[in-house]
C-alpha cells in the first residue's frame, strides 16, 4: 500500500500539469512576438521611442502583486485565513493598478502621437503590451474567484492545490512582463 502512495505523490497534479502547458503555450507565442519584433526592427522606417513611465509604476505594482501573492499562498498553507484575505485582496487590487498604469501608458503614447497605425515599432509595442494584459486580466478573474471563495461561509476545504496554481500563474506573468519590459528596452 504505501508503494502505491509513493507512486501517487510522484505524479503531478492535472491542474498543475494543464498550468505548465499554458506557460508553456503562452511563452512560445511571446517568442514568436519578440523574434519578430527583431526581425522587423531592421526595416527602414523602424520608429525608435520612449516606453512612458507609468510602465515602470506598473512593474512595481506588479512586483509587489507577486510577493503579496506569495506571502498569501504562505498564509494559506499555514490555515491563517484572515492574513490569506487580506493578501490576496491586496494582491487583486495591485493587480488591478497594473492593468491601469498599463491603459496610463497606452494614453501617454497615444497623446504623444505614437498611435498604433503609424508605425509597426508601435503597433509591435501595443501587440505584446496588450496580449500581457490580457493575461493579466485572466489572472485577475482567477483571483476574483480565489478572493470569493476566501469570503465564502460555506465549507471550506484546505486545498493547496489552487492557491498553487494561481500563484504560479500570477509569479509566471509577473516574471513574463520584466522580461518584456528587458527586452522593448534593449532592443529598441
Amino acid at each position: 500500500m504505501s508503494t502505491v502512495v509513493m507512486e501517487q505523490r510522484k505524479k503531478i497534479h492535472p491542474h498543475k500539469f494543464t498550468l505548465w502547458v499554458a506557460i508553456a503555450s503562452i511563452l512560445m507565442m511571446f517568442a514568436g512576438l519578440t523574434s519578430a519584433y527583431i526581425v522587423k526592427r531592421n526595416q527602414a522606417n523602424w520608429l525608435s521611442f520612449e516606453l512612458p513611465v507609468a510602465f515602470w509604476y506598473s512593474t512595481a505594482a506588479m512586483f509587489a502583486s507577486s510577493i503579496t501573492m506569495w506571502l498569501a499562498q504562505k498564509r494559506f498553507k499555514n490555515r491563517e485565513i484572515p492574513a490569506y484575505r487580506t493578501l490576496i485582496t491586496v494582491t487583486f487590487v495591485l493587480g488591478l493598478l497594473f492593468v491601469l498604469l498599463q491603459v496610463v501608458g497606452f494614453v501617454t503614447l497615444a497623446k504623444g502621437g505614437l498611435p498604433m497605425q503609424k508605425n509597426v515599432a508601435v503597433s509591435f509595442l501595443y501587440v505584446i503590451v496588450a496580449l500581457h494584459g490580457a493575461h493579466v486580466i485572466g489572472g485577475l478573474v482567477a483571483l476574483l474567484v480565489m478572493f470569493v471563495k476566501a469570503f465564502s461561509k460555506s465549507v471550506r476545504t484546505y486545498n493547496s492545490v489552487p492557491v498553487e496554481v494561481m500563484a504560479t500563474y500570477w509569479h509566471f506573468v509577473d516574471f513574463l512582463w520584466v522580461y518584456l519590459l528587458i527586452f522593448l528596452l534593449a532592443i529598441r
